[in-house]
């Protein structure tokens, strides 16, 4: 064998012992991690907290183009962009969705009633 392989073979050598000897300090640190946390800096809140509070912004849209039957009571969802009708005595009575240029009104069943085209400019 060559001096050029010789001293290749004990760079290889080297740099995997190298590596071995970083990698083994990275197993003992995360171990070092779980420890007490410094108490200088504060930590943030934990899942349970941040679930408990919820900060979305209400969102209010303009359902003047969409028909309610007469006497029902209407549930606004305007974050899909549906109206749910309720008759006087709490039966459901259907719901109306918008999709696209369109609403589409649906029975207590969930199936399509009819369709009703909106005129450009009504519901922006």
């Amino acid at each position: 064998m060559s001096r050029k392989g010789v001293l290749g073979m004990k760079k290889v050598l080297w740099g995997s012992a190298l590596l071995a000897a970083f990698m083994m300090a990275g197993a003992v640190t995360p171990a070092n991690a779980q420890e007490a946390p410094d108490d200088d800096k504060p930590s943030g809140p934990d899942m349970h907290a941040l679930s408990s509070r919820f900060n979305a912004v209400r969102v209010k849209k303009d359902y003047s183009y969409i028909h309610r039957p007469r006497g029902d009571k209407v549930v606004e969802q305007p974050d899909i962009d549906r109206l749910l009708f309720w008759t006087p005595d709490g039966k459901p009575d259907g719901y109306a969705q918008r999709r696209g240029d369109s609403v589409i009104y649906y029975d207590a069943g969930g199936r399509p009633t009819r369709v009703e085209r909106i005129p450009p400019g009504v519901a922006d």
